[in-house]
């Protein structure tokens, strides 16, 4: 998998990718990440990537031009899966999304800024909106890092087991079970017995009666999905 990133703050996304499983990913060449300062692709002395908007009102937009230069650059070396704007008005990032994405070939992800992009960049050349939550953050970098997070972490080998990623919560629309290891007893804290009775089936069927009662209880609009 390749991942593009076009941002106007590189550095500030760099150094999730710099350590731990990201970083093991990428050494690994299981997925590549590259970032692409769209300040680059300016034509001013000053590399304007933003003006005020038509119409009048408070904040500044980003260019419809230096985008279309960066996406029209990548698009000429290959092929792009998806073409995607981190955004707070789009869809809302979930397990079902990452599963999707961590099937593709290519990617590339455009970091909105400021009051955002200017409309015709979202009519022309973004095929998917992706929102981390209903809120706002100064820039799309930092939920581009979380995006690709999600992503990678379900590319084939980059989990020690693979089998991991499958039994994370949001995979079945069903939270996590409650999980324990050493000691077993800690400060009269003890362990369920069930665990260690060696009947797996027994096991796995708690971890899902488990799993059902925590979302019943902390997430219920997941069980009606």
């Amino acid at each position: 998998m390749r991942i593009d990133i076009i941002t106007v703050l590189p550095e500030l996304l760099k150094s999730p990718f710099e350590a731990s499983i990201l970083k093991r990913a990428i050494e690994a060449d299981l997925v590549e990440v590259h970032f692409h300062n769209l300040r680059d692709f300016t034509t001013d002395n000053y590399k304007s990537i933003d003006d005020t908007q038509f119409g009048g009102g408070a904040g500044m937009v980003m260019m419809v031009e230096p985008i279309d230069k960066c996406i029209s650059a990548l698009k000429a070396e290959r092929d792009y899966d998806e073409v995607i704007y981190m955004t707070p008005d789009g869809e809302t990032l979930k397990q079902g999304i990452a599963n999707q994405l961590s099937l593709k070939e290519n990617i590339i992800i455009l970091c909105g800024h400021y009051k955002g992009v200017d409309q015709r960049v979202r009519d022309h050349f973004i095929t998917r909106e992706i929102s981390i939550g209903d809120y706002v953050l100064s820039g799309g970098e930092l939920g581009a890092a979380v995006l690709c997070d999600a992503i990678i972490r379900l590319i084939p080998g980059v989990l020690g087991n693979e089998t991991s990623a499958l039994t994370d919560s949001f995979q079945d629309n069903l939270l996590a079970p409650p999980i324990y290891t050493k000691p077993r007893d800690y400060k009269g804290w003890k362990v369920p017995e069930l665990l260690f009775n060696g009947n797996f089936p027994e096991i796995e069927k708690w971890r899902e009666e488990q799993a059902y009662l925590r979302t019943k209880e902390r997430r219920p609009d997941l069980l009606d999905e």
